[in-house]
């Protein structure tokens, strides 16, 4: 048993308390926390970028989705660890009151939960007289000092709005204020990158927002935060409470007041025209350094994982790229299966016939996110290789061109209901068909999923979302074929112009208007 698992029992006994919520998540909230800052990652050795953990006297629950079932069997210790595997579908929520015990109570950290999720929690374990215990700390948390922040204002001619335009489009009355503590929504309102930051180039801090002023806490004046908000003297605060921590909403008290819909939120996600082009611009650099790897590939022998995402990440710097937008996947063979494999392995060595599945992005001195999945082989594939690559272009092909969607659910659903019909025996489809691109390589909304809120939100021009359908087989192989898209006069746009690979496509799975379709991207 590791130390954190001793240090939660501990904490559980110490507190009173019968289970304890640890979260993948920083105070901010961010999604790709880094893994120096991950209290589950600490907790179960499981280095998946989502996925919390329950804690009890007697168990520990890590609960992943269909993304990672494969990659935490991999990382965790079994004897200390029972992996939850959530289908498409399934709430976290649910399963977590099905592991705990009646009139029991439960502990989560205020500052590492959304109020959304807090009050979510206290109604459906409150059906089983579960309580739930606030705490400020984290007990498994690690002290890490954080770096220095290098901002970068993003100009005019990139981003199409000005400060002062965005927070004009607030519209907040007098003696009404906005709080945002999202960290996307910040850097976006402000123009305002860091891109000393790894696989992100959000600013971290918090602001308010009134009709006439602004109040940004950053650097030092960061702790000063709770003092200003538990004290400010606005009858109104507007919070987004599926951003705003449980902490900073009770530190609000009456003056909190809930918005339906979030306005920087609402633009955030329409690109002005003037983001459209600076993402031409970059997704015409990805493909660059997309193609200059599978070159690589094609043209060396005994490369490894490794060596090939050294060479891609030197690609995107020799095409002007700041930084990556998350984590590369570079993943041959058995690995391609996972969704999210992380690992890029010294001692897997590309062979003949072997897959290699890439997925990456970059951010570029506009401080967007950009997100391209190809497949590649080496010398020449097998008919298997050939079957699932094609039946996942064609799901493509058939959401990419679909008329018939007003919201990211229809979208989706095309390419599901395709291959859950059309899948070679044993692969799978289970993650959803896209999200949103901006400041952040997953922006919600849009998302094109099956049943989320945000795969929901009604899709309008000049918004940009990922399509990448896939499949995979465990102990087999995987293929995604991921484009960056745009909406513009009601139809599907691809940023993305890198080419699919011909030897991987079996022409004769496709129909006339398949090949029509096929015909308007570069095949190679």
């Amino acid at each position: 048993m590791n130390k954190y698992i001793e240090k939660a029992r501990s904490f559980i006994e110490q507190e009173k308390i019968d289970y304890l919520l640890v979260n993948s998540t920083n105070e901010f909230l961010v999604e790709y926390n880094e893994l120096a800052k991950n209290s589950r990652y600490y907790l179960t050795g499981f280095s998946g970028s989502t996925g919390d953990a329950l804690v009890s006297k007697d168990n520990v629950y890590l609960f992943v989705d269909g993304r990672y079932h494969v990659q935490a069997d991999l990382e965790v210790n079994h004897d200390d660890i029972t992996v939850v595997k959530l289908q498409m579908g399934d709430k976290v929520i649910d399963e977590l009151a099905k592991r705990m015990d009646e009139h029991s109570i439960l502990g989560i950290c205020s500052k590492k939960n959304s109020q959304f999720r807090y009050e979510n929690l206290t109604k459906v374990l409150g059906a089983k007289n579960i309580s739930i215990k606030l705490f400020d700390i984290d007990p498994i948390e690690e002290k890490i000092e954080n770096k220095p922040q290098n901002l970068t204002e993003i100009p005019l001619n990139l981003t199409g709005k000005s400060k002062e335009e965005k927070i004009k489009e607030l519209d907040l009355k007098a003696n009404e204020a906005l709080l945002v503590t999202n960290l996307e929504e910040l850097s976006y309102i402000y123009n305002l990158r860091n891109f000393n930051k790894t696989n992100s180039c959000s600013i971290e801090g918090k602001a308010i927002f009134t009709h006439d002023k602004d109040y940004l806490f950053i650097y030092e004046n960061l702790k000063d935060f709770d003092e200003f908000i538990k004290n400010c003297k606005f009858d109104t605060v507007y919070v987004d409470e599926m951003t705003v921590t449980a902490h900073d909403y009770a530190l609000l008290g009456s003056k909190a007041s809930k918005i339906k819909w979030n306005p920087i939120s609402n633009t955030k996600c329409i690109k002005t025209d003037a983001e459209l082009e600076h993402y031409k611009d970059a997704f015409a650099r990805t493909d660059k350094a997309l193609a200059d790897t599978g070159k690589f590939i094609a043209e060396n022998d005994n490369i490894s994982e490794f060596d090939i995402k050294e060479e891609l990440e030197k690609n995107f710097k020799k095409y002007g790229a700041i930084g990556q937008s998350f984590t590369s996947i570079v993943a041959k063979d058995e690995n391609s299966a996972l969704a999210h494999y992380s690992k890029s392995s010294k001692d897997e060595i590309i062979k003949e016939g072997s897959l290699v599945l890439i997925d990456c992005g970059g951010y570029y001195e506009g401080g967007l996110a950009t997100d391209i999945t190809r497949v590649f082989v080496k010398g020449e594939p097998n008919k298997l290789q050939r079957t699932v690559y094609t039946t996942v272009l064609k799901a493509f092909l058939r959401a990419f061109n679909t008329t018939k969607f007003k919201i990211g659910q229809d979208i989706d659903r095309v390419a599901r209901d395709f291959l859950e019909e059309n899948a070679p025996a044993g692969f799978v489809f289970n993650h959803g068909l896209g999200h949103g691109i901006g400041v952040s390589v997953h922006e919600a909304p849009p998302r094109l999923s099956n049943g989320t809120w945000d795969s929901k939100v009604p899709l309008q021009d000049n918004m940009c979302f990922t399509i990448e359908p896939g499949l995979y087989k465990q102990d087999s192989f995987g293929v995604r074929l991921e484009n960056s898209c745009y909406l513009q006069d009601g139809e599907i746009k691809s940023f993305v112009k890198m080419h699919y690979e011909k030897k991987l496509i079996d022409f004769s799975l496709l129909d006339e208007q398949e090949k029509e379709w096929l015909s308007h991207f570069e095949v190679k």
